[in-house]
């Protein structure tokens, strides 16, 4: 009985290892310490002069949120609370979301952990470099989604286009976006990165807020794995200031279906770092 008891509790211990090498919580950790230890150039102080070029609705955005005079942004970390729907009408998986982006490389994190009829699971989106992958994996065992692949990373180029927008104001000033001037609320831009240009449309409100973003070259990820592109929205708003930045901290992400919007995403955020 006693080797039994041995070999089982040896079993239990090496499963054990085994989770905790394969997480995906540790997978972020690693990744996000390769992509901060990687060298980085000094960042310029954002001037008027530097954003002059933009349209009008941009550079009073840019300004209201605090960018100006201040380093240009080369790295963020988020944290958020976090509701995600797989259908319309269905409950939703709630629970903690950390992000870290890193612009001139580029590096994108998204971790989420929440349960799902529960059993614990995390959601990883990981874009380095030029490629990017998403993972999903149930009790730490095993994946239900791992994916990878060109429209994958076309589709987390849009995200990163978003997340500058919203969370690295002081970037749009970037030589990788080209803008076009739409009216007083409303800019276009094409954000090239690699081999994907991506573009979007960004919404100001009245007092200069940038309240929506809306592209068509984003996809929704279908039961088959496969991408199915659609139009693709981030109401956002809240704007509340984190250390002197003034940023948006609440909204949805919705895809635009044939037979009307899906909110299939809403976050709250918690944590603002960014230097």
């Amino acid at each position: 009985m006693i080797w039994v008891l041995a070999i089982f509790a040896a079993i239990l211990v090496g499963a054990g290892f085994w989770m905790w090498s394969t997480s995906l919580p540790r997978a972020f950790e690693a990744r996000r310490a390769e992509a901060m230890a990687a060298p980085r150039p000094d960042a310029p102080i954002l001037t008027e002069e530097a954003i002059a070029h933009l349209p009008p609705p941009v550079r009073r955005y840019i300004a209201l949120t605090g960018s100006i005079g201040r380093p240009v942004v080369t790295e963020i970390t988020l944290r958020f609370d976090g509701a995600m729907f797989d259908a319309p009408g269905v409950p939703g998986m709630t629970g903690p979301v950390v992000q870290y982006e890193r612009f001139d490389t580029p590096d994108r994190l998204f971790l989420m952990t929440t349960r799902m009829k529960g059993l614990p699971v995390a959601v990883l989106h990981d874009f380095q470099r030029d490629r990017a992958t998403m993972r999903v994996r149930l009790a730490g065992l095993f994946n239900v989604v791992d994916i990878g692949g060109p429209d994958l990373t076309r589709t987390e180029t849009v995200t990163i286009l978003n997340d500058l927008a919203f969370f690295a104001p002081s970037r749009l000033t970037d030589p990788r976006l080209n803008w076009t001037e739409i009216d007083d609320r409303r800019a276009g831009v094409n954000f090239a990165l690699g081999p994907n240009t991506v573009s979007a449309e960004l919404v100001f409100n009245d007092a200069g807020e940038l309240v929506d973003f809306v592209s068509n070259d984003r996809g929704m990820l279908e039961k088959d794995g496969t991408l199915r592109i659609l139009r693709w929205t981030t109401p956002l708003g809240e704007y509340r200031d984190f250390n002197g930045w003034r940023v948006a901290s609440e909204g949805d992400a919705i895809w635009h279906l044939p037979e009307g919007p899906f909110t299939y995403g809403h976050l709250r955020l918690t944590g603002y770092e960014a230097q």
